[in-house]
């Protein structure tokens, strides 16, 4: 028994446009700009949000279908703030360029020239298009060309935008014969901690605690801070497109680390037989959140979600199942005794109130929500007696990672065996 899950992965290129009109691109990702601003000004107005696209598209200057799709863009924005709240809320005074979404056949096409290139066709405007050669990754290249002549393969929707002044196309590809392996068949549960600074990953089997793995990736808290009180500033100066381009290059930036460490998660689970990623369910938890007005902000802005997307979507092209599980007590609870209260945790420093036992109050988290998993697949839980020794290993801006370090010696279980960890 297998998921149906089609398996969906993005594929960045750089455009070779050979119809010498570039400009005529930039024009209409300004003006893809224009719909989403409207598209947000309209829904934060009230507007009924199925009324929206049509009043829209009548005074848009793009392919209706492109119009339609960044529309559609625009409204999952809002519908992601309202349900999870991931990057605040959206704005509809956004400056510069923004992306031009096309639907495959519709808003752009793609076909292998007779030298092996990969030739494309962007509707840019009505009537108007924009052609040259995909240049970019072999890897990226490869998948694309099989896509282009295998029926398992179907491409769909690709934005074509303007990155650091390059013309760009990030097209969607899915394998509609390729599916996920059904997590009742796992044998291995990884256990996902997501928190404010680091993920926590344990993996667990039948036979006990395999390993435990601490990321560290501060620099995402740091940099929202800092962006956070850069905004402020312009925003009490009345610079408001400062400020617009400000929250651009702060989504870049989180979405860019947050695809590095869902890389580093699942090529971790890898190495483990028939893995299965078990994620909290944290729906809830904005509902739940009051901290005081400041760590309300950090917290609600925190991309627990997305990064959780990010894993789940790259895992399942790898054949990978996730699972989600109640986070309620995961963080409280000694994985050795079961005793939970709120005292066994301090900051990043865990000691069970009953047995004593002291650890990565993180690592103890997945430690727990690995556990939930294994019962959630209907497993008898194993005993732990003991657990590895803290690993911990930190992102670098360059997508490196630095050799592991280990914490202090009354986190019990075996010693570090110095692996590496995983790069990109």
């Amino acid at each position: 028994m297998t998921d149906s899950q089609a398996l969906v992965k993005t594929l960045d290129f750089q455009l070779n446009i050979q119809s010498d009109n570039e400009s005529l691109l930039y024009d209409a990702t300004l003006e893809a700009r224009s719909v989403y601003n409207e598209t947000t000004r309209l829904a934060k107005e009230g507007v009924d949000w199925n009324a929206i696209p049509d009043r829209v598209a009548d005074d848009a200057n793009l392919v209706k279908n492109t119009t339609q799709r960044v529309v559609a863009k625009a409204l999952g924005a809002m519908e992601n703030y309202y349900e999870y709240d991931d990057f605040g809320l959206p704005s509809h005074t956004k400056g510069g360029s923004y992306p031009l979404r096309a639907n495959y056949e519709e808003g752009y096409n793609l076909s292998l020239t007779d030298d092996g290139d990969v030739a494309f066709r962007i509707s840019a405007k009505p009537y108007k298009h924009v052609k040259g050669v995909l240049k970019g990754s072999d890897a990226h290249l490869d998948i694309l060309k099989i896509a282009l002549e295998n029926d398992e393969w179907k491409i769909g929707t690709a934005e074509a935008l303007f990155h650091n002044d390059n013309a760009e196309l990030h097209v969607n590809v899915t394998n509609t014969e390729q599916t996920v392996r059904d997590k009742h068949d796992s044998r291995t549960v990884v256990g996902v901690d997501v928190n404010e600074d680091n993920v926590a990953l344990t993996a667990l089997s039948e036979d006990g605690v395999e390993d435990t793995l601490v990321i560290d990736f501060p620099e995402i808290k740091f940099e929202r801070h800092r962006y956070f009180t850069m905004r402020k500033r312009v925003q009490n100066a009345g610079k408001d497109s400062i400020h617009d381009t400000l929250e651009g290059r702060e989504e870049r930036f989180v979405r860019d680390r947050l695809h590095k460490v869902s890389r580093h998660i699942v090529e971790w689970s890898r190495q483990f037989e028939k893995p299965c990623i078990v994620f909290e369910d944290l729906k809830e938890m904005r509902d739940s959140i009051d901290y005081g007005t400041r760590m309300n902000r950090r917290l609600h802005h925190l991309p627990f979600r997305a990064l959780q997307f990010y894993t789940s979507y790259k895992a399942s092209f790898e054949g990978i199942p996730t699972a989600w599980i109640n986070p309620e007590y995961t963080s409280q609870r000694c994985p050795m005794c079961g005793h939970a209260e709120r005292a066994n945790r301090n900051k990043k420093r865990f000691k069970c109130k009953s047995c004593g036992h002291q650890d990565h109050s993180d690592r103890g988290a997945s430690v727990n929500i690995a556990v939930k998993g294994v019962k959630k697949l209907d497993w008898n839980v194993p005993a732990l007696n003991s657990l590895p020794v803290v690993r911990k290993v930190r992102r670098q801006a360059s997508g490196l990672v630095d050799s592991p370090t280990v914490t202090h010696p009354t986190a019990r279980g075996y010693q570090a065996d110095g692996q590496v960890g995983v790069s990109d």
